[in-house]
């Protein structure tokens, strides 16, 4: 297959595919004799994995590193990429938060988040759930995994100060145990 070919197969440029025979991240098995770089089946499977690193994010670079290395190399390399990919959406949440309150319109984050708290109380609400049940999940969420409880605040667009008092009266809540039903007494 020539580089054209490749490169319509793929919506590829032809550029591109030169650059990356350029860098020997992929380059040709073999030319004719009239030059022109010829690709086998096992060079379009090679640019196929290139492709699909490059939707992950991965750079050029590491991609060349990665290529018929060793499956934990490549594991690592995309567990080391989700991170940043988490750290990333963490910070673009957090800018949306911002310019929001500075713009004064909480209502806006309906528009820029997936999930927020409304929906979210609405969603547990419609399944049942009391005040009681919401409290309870939000101890046992704490007790159980408290890092998770606090992306998961954040997730929902919670401002800072009041995740920070929801985790407190969460642990305090927990601390105390079960809540009685009202008009009991202790033991």
């Amino acid at each position: 297959m020539t580089i054209g070919g490749l490169a319509r197969r793929h919506a590829l440029s032809r550029s591109t595919l030169l650059y990356y025979d350029r860098i020997g991240l992929l380059r040709p098995s073999s030319r004719r004799a009239n030059g022109y770089r010829e690709y086998t089946s096992r060079d379009e499977e090679r640019l196929r994995q290139i492709c699909l690193y490059r939707r992950t994010g991965l750079a050029l670079v590491e991609i060349r590193r990665l290529l018929g290395g060793p499956k934990k190399a490549l594991a690592a390399a995309l567990e080391r990429q989700l991170g940043e990919l988490a750290q990333r959406i963490t910070a673009l949440r957090d800018r949306q938060r911002l310019i929001v309150e500075l713009l004064r319109k909480r209502r806006l984050l309906e528009k820029v988040t997936i999930m927020n708290r409304e929906t979210w109380t609405k969603l547990l609400r419609a399944s049942g759930f009391t005040d009681d049940d919401l409290r309870r999940w939000h101890q046992d969420f704490e007790r159980l995994d408290p890092d998770h409880h606090q992306r998961f605040l954040e997730f929902l667009c919670i401002p800072e100060a009041e995740i920070r008092a929801i985790r407190h009266w969460s642990r305090s809540e927990a601390a105390r145990g079960p809540r009685r039903p009202r008009g009991t007494t202790r033991p």
